[in-house]
């Protein structure tokens, strides 16, 4: 049984293991398997958005770019909502034209994502990843159609428990984005939360990643 690592920035190249490694467009690595690519509300460039954007559609094109992202809000940094709106907007109309999932970034900004989603009729996945916010948010989220993705926080907040095991077994990933601990650890913690084995967690994100991704994990 395989792993899923939904978000990282580091390929490891690891058997057994499957990863969605974030890339951006203007330091794309060919060399790895499964990627996302996108804008990061952090790094936009108004000279180069538009000529990244035409990177972005290129490779959504392509079977092993899985996902666009990260893309997202980000209420926290000096760049200006309205462009940040405007490049998120870009990005998830893509992501409807080539019916690709998105890894969303989203910091104090959650309802403004949801409304987008709801305002553009986005019907494909998205996903936040990193989450470590409010029971009451996450089930906002859920019931708008959200997946979440878990990983460094759930690790370093143990009260993040009580959240992520109200999450149905349906609309949750696990990953490791930047931290130094493997995805096994990952996966060994919500198995531990979930009162399952790890076997019954690579269970559910096998389907989960079946039914977002339309593929089977077992296949890439």
């Amino acid at each position: 049984m395989q792993y899923f690592n939904f978000h990282t920035h580091q390929y490891t190249n690891t058997d057994l293991i499957t990863e969605l490694v974030n890339q951006y467009p203007q330091e794309f690595d060919a060399g790895i398997p499964f990627y996302s690519i996108g804008i990061h509300p952090w790094y936009i460039n108004e000279a180069r958005i538009k000529s990244d954007l035409v990177i972005i559609e290129s490779k959504l094109k392509e079977n092993n770019c899985l996902a666009i992202g990260e893309s997202g809000l980000d209420k926290r940094i000096e760049i200006p909502m309205d462009l940040q709106q405007q490049v998120f907007e870009s990005q998830l109309l893509l992501a409807q034209k080539y019916n690709k999932p998105v890894v969303i970034h989203c910091v104090a900004a959650f309802q403004e994502v949801i409304d987008t989603k709801k305002r553009l009729k986005i019907t494909v996945p998205m996903i936040i990843h990193g989450f470590s916010k409010s029971l009451q948010l996450a089930k906002q989220l859920v019931d708008n159609g959200f997946y979440l993705s878990f990983g460094k926080y759930l690790l370093r907040n143990p009260e993040l428990e009580t959240v992520f095991i109200t999450i149905p077994n349906d609309r949750f990933f696990l990953e490791t984005d930047t931290i130094e601990e493997t995805i096994e650890d990952v996966y060994a913690l919500a198995a531990k939360y979930k009162k399952t084995t790890v076997i019954e967690i690579q269970q559910l994100i096998s389907t989960n990643f079946q039914t977002v991704f339309k593929t089977s994990l077992e296949t890439t």
